[in-house]
């Protein structure tokens, strides 16, 4: 990698931060690409309260690309000049485009939920149980929804869950209903528990899974999450978070860099890192 005065910054912004792996899966792929000297991406800790100022800080950069993830992907929209038509039904945006000065937000994230499932189960009419009802449970809603899939959300909050509910013609619950995922074809869990420092934890108790359906998780560190173990023991089709980070991943650098993605290389490096 040649970075020089010319190099084009893309940057995932998120709190916390130090998780991620999109800094390594980009700067691996534009290396594989030969663009290493055109784009480099960086990560930075940005706390909630400080997003109005880091997209002005981006406008005065010159920072070519953003990528926001927890907890930024709702809270940034009111800061950009524009929001593409689907970031804007979904309600949530996970990569900026800065294009001489105009930020424009768009969501690749459903790409990354929706591509992996499609390639184990026929959605439509099938029994979806989305768990949370952030940036990422409103995109799995949103692919879900393209699909025609039966879709209840489960929130802590039930008024969120609610409200979203409304807006897809669905149904809702809070957590105490969880147990109702037993009956559910498709389980996706859009929430941190998982992640560090929730390693030990579980969204669901292991009682819901059972062999036939298919459990994704957005949570892709550690590799297999203890959701994703207790699935897996029970027979059910298990998607570990790597996929979506690929898939949405791919979307993304295609809007950063004008070029399309090599997926296949950027799977490859995570899977690398993940399995160490």
């Amino acid at each position: 990698m040649s970075i020089s005065g010319k190099t084009k910054i893309c940057l995932v912004v998120g709190d916390p931060i130090e998780q991620t792996l999109s800094p390594l899966m980009h700067n691996k792929t534009y290396e594989a690409m030969g663009i290493g000297h055109e784009f480099v991406y960086l990560a930075a800790q940005v706390k909630i309260k400080d997003m109005k100022d880091m997209i002005k800080a981006a406008r005065i950069m010159g920072i070519k690309g953003l990528a926001c993830t927890m907890p930024h992907k709702v809270k940034v929209i009111k800061y950009l000049d524009e929001i593409d038509e689907k970031a804007k039904e979904i309600g949530a945006v996970n990569t900026v485009v800065n294009e001489n000065g105009i930020l424009k937000g768009y969501n690749t994230d459903w790409l990354g939920i929706l591509n992996p499932l499609k390639k184990r189960i026929v959605l439509k009419k099938k029994k979806v149980g989305i768990i949370g009802a952030g940036g990422a449970a409103r995109a799995a809603i949103y692919g879900m929804a393209l699909e025609k899939a039966d879709i209840k959300i489960f929130n802590i909050n039930i008024k969120e869950a609610k409200l979203l509910a409304k807006k897809y013609n669905s149904s809702a619950a809070d957590f105490k209903s969880l147990s109702e995922l037993k009956n559910f074809d498709v389980i996706i869990n859009c929430t941190p528990l998982g992640m560090k420092p929730y390693e030990d934890r579980s969204p669901v108790s292991a009682s819901v899974f059972r062999k036939g359906q298919v459990v994704m998780d957005v949570v892709y560190k550690p590799y297999e999450t203890k959701m994703l173990k207790q699935a897996k023991k029970k027979g059910a089709k298990i998607i570990r978070g790597y996929e979506m980070l690929v898939h949405q991943g791919a979307a993304q650098f295609a809007f950063h860099t004008k070029r399309k993605a090599p997926v296949k290389v950027m799977k490859k490096v995570l899977m690398k890192i993940l399995k160490k």
